[in-house]
This record gives C-alpha cells, sequence and structure tokens, in this order.
C-alpha cells in the first residue's frame, strides 16, 4: 500500500498533517497493512512500535493518536468514516476500532476486481 494513499485517506477524514498523531496514525496503518497482529494488541504492540520509530513514548503516540480520532470525529467527515466502518457509528470509535476500520478499507480497496 503506497503511503500517498493512506494519508490520503487521512486528510479526507479531516485530519491535516500539523497533528503529530497524523504522522502516527500513517505509520501505524502501514504497520497494521504488513501485520494484522498490530489490530490486537494497539497498546502492547502497534504504539510501542510507533513510539520507537519516532523516538517518544506509547503515551504521547496513544494521546496523539486519540486527538486525532477527536478532530475527524468532531470537526472531520464523520459521514466518509461511517461509510467506509460499513455500519453505523453511534459514538467517536476507540483506538483500536479506528485503526481497524481504515486497515480493513485500505486493504479492500487494494483488492483487484475480478
Amino acid at each position: 500500500m503506497d503511503e500517498r494513499q493512506i494519508e490520503y485517506l487521512i486528510r479526507s477524514l479531516g485530519i491535516g498533517a500539523t497533528y503529530r498523531g497524523y504522522r502516527y496514525l500513517s505509520y501505524g496503518i502501514q504497520l497494521c497493512l504488513k501485520d494484522e497482529d498490530y489490530l490486537l494488541s494497539v497498546s502492547k504492540l502497534l504504539y510501542p512500535q510507533i513510539a520507537e520509530h519516532y523516538c517518544t513514548t506509547s503515551y504521547s503516540v496513544e494521546r496523539d493518536i486519540r486527538t486525532v480520532i477527536k478532530v475527524c470525529w468532531d470537526r472531520g467527515d464523520k459521514t466518509l468514516l461511517q461509510k467506509i466502518a460499513l455500519r453505523p457509528l453511534p459514538a467517536k470509535p476507540p483506538s483500536g476500532e479506528f485503526f481497524d476500520i481504515l486497515t480493513a478499507h485500505l486493504r479492500q480497496k487494494s483488492i483487484p476486481v475480478i
């Protein structure tokens, strides 16, 4: 999956590159696309891996990703998020679910249509 496609999706949801969580989210999605096990343990596997890559703490990564999810939910394109989630979202999704929604959407887009 091309990094530009990931960033296009994130921007389409209303999350700008001015947030630290933007880069963390982008890199985290790349990791999840390579290995789905990251989705099973976001706090114990994914956040530490992102933190190591960006020379920061897991706590910072978690906080900054929560921030961009809140930005998406409060001021972004909630309709697009619900469309790619393939179901109604009655409340702001937690981080793990957010990663799962975006990863599944991008993975589905890369499957060739026969």
